[in-house]
């Protein structure tokens, strides 16, 4: 399981949020924010099962294939206007079609 460090840098009053390694996890406050989404958005995956959790998500530890997973989820959604079930389908097929491609090389 991958870890993440979040490093936040401030450049004219704007806060940034910056994945540099692997040694840590993230709170829920903190993968919000580095989602740039709002904590229902992040919540909303959790009812869709585009993330999975045996905790409740605010006490989950998110690690960086679980952001990275948001971030793509909120790409399709935003790119093709799509409602978080369809989300969640399109991400099992794009990570289905990855294990394929995976077994072919």
């Amino acid at each position: 399981m991958k870890h993440v460090s979040l490093h936040h840098i401030t450049i004219s009053e704007v806060c940034y949020a910056e994945i540099v390694d692997g040694a840590h996890t993230l709170s829920f406050e903190q993968f919000v924010h580095a989602s740039g989404q709002e904590a229902a958005w992040v919540l909303q995956l959790f009812e869709h099962d585009i993330l999975s959790s045996d905790t409740a998500p605010q006490s989950h530890q998110f690690v960086s294939d679980e952001l990275a997973r948001a971030r793509t989820a909120f790409r399709l959604q935003r790119d093709f206007d799509a409602s978080l079930q369809a989300v969640a389908v399109m991400l099992d097929l794009l990570e289905e079609v990855q294990d394929l491609r995976k077994r072919l090389s």
